[in-house]
Parts: structure tokens; sequence; C-alpha cells
């Protein structure tokens, strides 16, 4: 009789709490370093706009923007510790979780954004997205921000150009590299502490996307800009693991299905955005465009090569060579 009593005691408790997780409000909070009408910045609106338009009631979405809630400096930890639940980290950030998306760092190994996206779609990108499983980052999603550019106080035509000048990075063992083989000091502090660093000349150059170059207004400082397209600064959307495997499967299934559409969308309008932000910055008069015929492009890249061969070891030879196999289709 006791143990029929116990039995149906447990079964009840397990449907109360199925029943308490299906109606429970899942809170995400959405932290991210860079302004909302950046691509980034409009992927998390859309994305808070369509939960709240299928998943009321189900899940709430809190969006902080420009490092209002964590800076970039902070916010894996505060991942980690679950006090923010959702971030689009670029992926340079995840060199201390893993050494493989240190791949997407490698100067000069992608031509363009097509060349990355192909890659990422690919089963090892795929399969980069679970490269922090271990440490409890769930990875969701790519997202794009366009190919990187130099700007700086000076032009910069040939490698030997950027010698002498500090250049602020994110914190990135590879872009330090990048930096070391043209004879320039890389600085790594947080995105939002570089306008200050600019003004106070502690730093003389940057590296970043059109629209990041735009929206920062680094031109005010920085007026010779060299369109490398020398890497990409894409994101990973990620959460913490264990948040998200708590969330109920139905749930969570339409939730992936959301990060779906607004990635794709994401990616659409960054390709345009860097676009249109690069004609503004153009037609605004302070900017003055180095551009790199072919000739002069191979050099850089040559420059760069010894860094690749630096981290090969550490990223690996199978997921280089799966990023170079994406490459060669375009070529």
């Amino acid at each position: 009789m006791n143990k029929t009593l116990s039995g149906l005691c447990a079964l009840l408790l397990c449907f109360t709490t199925a029943s308490f997780a299906e109606e429970k409000t899942f809170l995400i909070k959405f932290s991210h370093v860079v302004a909302e009408d950046t691509p980034k910045g409009q992927g998390a609106l859309l994305f808070k706009q369509k939960v709240e338009e299928r998943l009321a009631g189900r899940v709430q979405v809190e969006i902080y923007p420009n490092a209002s809630l964590f800076n970039d400096s902070d916010e894996m930890q505060a991942l980690l510790d679950d006090k923010v639940q959702m971030l689009a980290p670029s992926l340079a950030k995840f060199s201390p979780y893993t050494p493989k998306l240190q791949v997407f760092d490698l100067p000069f190994l992608f031509d363009d954004e097509e060349a990355v996206s192909r890659f990422q779609k690919s089963p090892k990108g795929r399969q980069l997205l679970s490269a922090m499983a271990q440490q409890g980052i769930t990875g969701l999603a790519y997202w794009h921000n366009g190919m990187k550019q130099l700007a700086a106080t000076r032009a910069l035509q040939q490698p030997s150009d950027a010698a002498g000048l500090s250049f602020r990075i994110q914190p990135s063992p590879v872009i330090e590299s990048q930096f070391a083989r043209l004879g320039a000091k890389a600085v790594g502090m947080p995105f939002a502490d570089t306008p200050n660093a600019l003004r106070a000349g502690t730093i003389q150059g940057t590296e970043n996307t059109w629209s990041n170059i735009h929206s920062q207004n680094y031109v005010e400082q920085l007026s010779y800009i060299t369109e490398t397209n020398h890497g990409s600064l894409n994101y990973m959307l990620v959460t913490n693991s264990r948040f998200w495997f708590s969330i109920p499967h139905e749930t969570r299934t339409e939730l992936e299905s959301i990060i779906d559409e607004v990635t794709f969308e994401v990616n659409r309008a960054a390709e345009q955005q860097n676009q249109a932000d690069r004609e503004r910055l153009l037609a605004g008069g302070k900017a003055q465009l180095t551009s790199l015929d072919a000739a002069t492009r191979d050099a850089w890249r040559e420059a760069m090569r010894p860094v690749w061969q630096q981290f090969e070891e550490q990223i690996g030879k199978d997921v280089i060579g799966a990023a170079e196999r994406a490459i060669r289709r375009n070529r």
C-alpha cells in the first residue's frame, strides 16, 4: 500500500513539474556592445519582436545594447554565470574557450563574406557551433557583420606602412600576431573604450567593418581607410547551455525556428548596410580611401601567411583545410 501511494505521489510530482515547466515564462537577457542601428543591434531587436509575436507568455526577451549591461570583457563570464542568457560576441572573443574558432581570425584567408558563409554552412563549419559545449556554451547561429577594413591616421598601402602604429584589437592571439607581423602594436581593449582611446591618441588605428566604422564615427580621428577585406567580423549567437536545455522542447524548437529566420535577415542586412555605410563614409568627404590591386593584395596575404602557419596546429589542419576548400570553390 505504501509503495503504491509513493508511486502515485511520484507520478503526481512528475506531472506537476512538467506542467510548471510549460507554464513558466523564460526570461532571455540579450546583451551586446554595439549600437542598435548595426546589423547585430537590429538582429537582437528582430529576435525580441518575433518572440513577442509567437511566444508571448512563454518567453520574454530584454535587450541591452551599447554595453549597457556588460561590456565585451565581462559578457562571457556573465553568460556562464547565467546573468545573461544570450550574447552574440565576435568570433575572436571565443579563443579562451576553443582554439578552433580562431580560423575566422586568420588574416587574408577568406576573400569575401560569401566564402565565409560557404564555410560556415559546411559540415565542419556547423560542427564548430558545438566547439564550446564542454564549457557550457551552446552556439546557435553565425551572424555576419561584414569584412574588416583598416582605419588609421595615415594611408596603409603596403604592409610596411603600418609599422610603428598602435591598433585597437579584440583580445585574440591571432589578431595580435597579425599586427606584430606588420611591425605594429596591438592594444586589446573593449569596443566601448575605443572612441576615448582614439581621442586621447592612445591608439592610431583599428580594424572593423564599414558599419562599425561609420556608427562609431571613427573617421573623425582615423581619416585613412584601407579597403583590405582582410578578415571577417562575424558573430556567434550563443546561450548558456544549462538555461537553453531547461526550456521545454516545443518552445525551444520554436526559438530555433525564430533564430533561423532572424539569422537570414541579419546576414542579408549586414551586406546591405556595410555597402551603404561605405558609401556614406566616402560621400562625407572626411575619409580617404586606399584600395588594393590584386598584386598588392597578394603582397599583404604573403606577409600574413606566417600567421596561418603559427596557429595551424592549434586550430587544426582539418579546420583550415575545410575553410580553404570553401574558398577555392569561388576562385
